[in-house]
């Protein structure tokens, strides 16, 4: 029987070298896939309270339609710093102001001539979230009422504009 005899002063080593190799990246890759996790989970949720803070705007404007109270002649009216329901973090300001003066406009040519008035608002609304997410939305209104004797219709042939 032959014996093999191997040198051991032969061996350098090189599996060991690449065998560490090998372990160091896929080291570095397992923390770079967490460092990504970890930033796409962070975008995800200042997303989140982007989209709370654009829904807190949207229920100051639907507040707001609810209850106030339109008044051409009662100046601005502020809701400030209002909690919305079931958080802690979203909060709306809504600001209702009369627009052109608050006074009346005509009738456009057409149905319903000289028949009644309208008087403008804007509402402005801005709402705030956690990571200081903020969005604000203004909402146009018209509010009917009856005509208005001092104010007359506008001529539809008419193609200036007069105060």
């Amino acid at each position: 029987m032959k014996h093999i005899v191997t040198s051991r002063n032969r061996q350098s080593g090189a599996a060991l070298v690449i065998g560490l190799l090998l372990l160091l990246v896929l080291t570095l890759l397992a923390v770079s896939s967490m460092n990504t996790a970890s930033t796409e989970l962070v975008a995800a949720g200042n997303a989140q309270f982007q989209q709370n803070a654009f829904q807190a705007a949207e229920t100051g404007i639907e507040q707001s339609l609810v209850v106030g109270i339109f008044n051409p002649g009662g100046g601005t009216q502020t809701d400030a710093n209002v909690a919305i329901a079931d958080t802690t973090t979203d909060f709306y300001t809504a600001v209702i102001t009369p627009q052109l003066s608050g006074t009346a406009q005509p009738a456009l040519w057409g149905s319903s001539w000289d028949s009644f008035s309208t008087f403008h608002f804007e509402i402005d609304s801005q709402g705030r979230s956690a990571r200081n997410a903020a969005a604000r939305n203004l909402q146009g209104i018209a509010v009917i009422a009856p005509k208005d004797p001092t104010v007359a219709p506008i001529d539809p042939t008419t193609t200036t504009l007069t105060p």
